[in-house]
């Protein structure tokens, strides 16, 4: 079936980024905190999410119907973990790690290491799921000094195919994310991305530094996917240092923010 005969999903967004330069820089991520720069291409990405789909399709069961709690910071792995959900045609759970509510009729929790203790200490009965941790080390190395019940994504994750196929084709009216209260389906996702991508005024072709912070906020509509259904790329900021955001733009060649404010830099959803 064509991409023009069906709905938009969220893993079209992925491959028109890849038709329109596979090799181009797609996410740059630096994390100021530890001195971290990772930089993804389109294909890079690619690889990562089908990597993520497979896991979690061949190992977890993880598709059409299934909910996947996401409790994870603004990152380039999250990046692939929230693609990779939506490859499946599984719902994701946007959750902060205290919310163990949400997590009653969640199938798989992908969450970052540092988080892993709270879930674990709120006891089988709240959460009794499939769990998988994920290090964030920069070179996607495994956790370290960890010896709960969770998986390792990183080690699981490797051993994953580079291409994903779906058993069975995502349904566009399925849902695809839950905030809160807040539910879109997985073509609403594409549609809502289109349209914030409209409002802020992004372009195609436009460099994005985003606020990790304010990406926390805004939800991954805003700051993954409204990005790559204009054509844009992304640089994402987390624990910025003020002072190092303006050569940082300038080297990243920045034509826009989110969240940041930076002297002859466009900022998104403000008046020019």
């Amino acid at each position: 079936m064509s991409s023009s005969s069906r709905s938009v999903l969220p893993a079209d967004l992925l491959a028109g980024a890849l038709r329109r330069d596979a090799a181009a820089p797609l996410i740059t991520y630096y994390d100021d905190a530890t001195a971290e720069r990772i930089e993804l291409s389109a294909a890079t990405l690619a690889n990562w999410v089908a990597k993520t789909a497979n896991l979690l399709q061949d190992e977890f069961d993880v598709g059409p119907g299934s909910t996947v709690a996401v409790s994870l910071p603004v990152h380039w792995q999250t990046a692939s973990v929230l693609l990779g959900v939506w490859s499946c045609g599984a719902t994701v759970v946007d959750t902060a790690t205290e919310d163990y509510g949400r997590l009653a009729d969640v199938d798989v929790v992908l969450t970052a290491q540092d988080r892993l203790t709270a879930l674990e200490d709120a006891g089988e009965d709240a959460v009794d799921v499939d769990l998988l941790g994920l290090s964030l080390h920069p070179l996607g190395l495994g956790m370290t000094d960890y010896v709960g019940q969770a998986r390792d994504f990183a080690l699981e994750v490797r051993a994953q195919g580079d291409r994903f196929v779906p058993y069975e084709f995502p349904d566009p009216a399925s849902p695809g994310l839950r905030i809160g209260e807040l539910e879109l389906s997985l073509s609403g996702l594409t549609q809502a991305a289109l349209e914030l991508g409209g409002r802020l005024g992004i372009a195609g072709g436009d460099r994005i530094m985003v606020d990790e912070q304010v990406a926390t906020e805004a939800g991954p509509v805003a700051w993954l996917l409204a990005p790559l259904a204009a054509g844009a790329s992304l640089v994402l900021c987390r624990n910025p240092i003020a002072e190092v955001l303006a050569h940082r733009a300038d080297t990243e060649k920045v034509t826009a923010t989110l969240g940041l404010r930076i002297e002859g830099v466009r900022e998104l959803g403000r008046p020019a």
